[in-house]
């Protein structure tokens, strides 16, 4: 099954990717793991990239478009991928389909103000990383990691001002991609506000795999 996830920031992807790869037994390919894994294979295509990320540039839509094809011609995607990530805005959409035309598009519903909270809250160790929640996870020690005693802080894309402009990115370029698949008739919305475990299951409910 070929899927294609969408959803802002803080909707959950990545986490509900996991799960996704379990369930399906199928790779989750996100543009950032490709880009990184060309660069390593030291590829044309990967020197491209690094060159363009070394001049601290945006990956061209061309580019990226040509690590896709060539990414989703290798025999773990015989059975089918998730994409995250990609694509973002229609025109990148109208040339996925012309080498890969997407099963289902699972859109990770959720309001800006979740997205907000999620992630106006998050505070991350800055020595091992670990993600914390002034809400739902908060460190039994303001401001110190449970695990290995680092400094717990808010990252600067967490910061409210940052989170709006990331959202405002994304219903601008990203979100008309929900009514072009809609349209298409290979839409399922599912509601991305609750607990991991209720939207896992809203998301096989989507596939029919309950």
């Amino acid at each position: 099954m070929k899927l294609i996830f969408l959803g802002p920031p803080g909707a959950g992807k990545g986490t509900l990717a996991v799960k996704a790869v379990e369930i399906l037994n199928i790779p989750h390919i996100s543009t950032g793991a490709i880009f990184r894994s060309a660069i390593a294979d030291q590829s044309l295509l990967g020197l491209k990239v690094k060159a363009i990320i070394d001049a601290g540039k945006l990956v061209d839509d061309e580019t990226t478009i040509e690590l896709v094809k060539e990414r989703l011609v290798r025999d773990d995607v015989k059975t089918g991928s998730i994409l995250d990530g990609f694509p973002r805005t229609i025109p990148q959409a109208e040339a996925l389909a012309a080498f890969s035309e997407a099963d289902k598009v699972v859109n990770f519903d959720i309001p800006d103000s979740s997205v907000l909270e999620r992630l106006g809250g998050r505070r991350v160790c800055r020595k091992c990383g670990h993600n914390f929640h002034v809400i739902f996870d908060n460190p039994k020690k303001e401001g110190i990691c449970d695990y290995c005693g680092g400094e717990v802080y808010t990252r600067d894309d967490d910061k409210a001002e940052a989170v709006q402009k990331r959202l405002e990115v994304y219903r601008t370029q990203t979100a008309p991609l929900i009514e072009f698949y809609r349209n298409r008739g290979i839409l399922v919305d599912v509601d991305a506000r609750p607990a991991v475990d209720e939207v896992v299951e809203n998301f096989k409910k989507a596939l029919g795999r309950s």
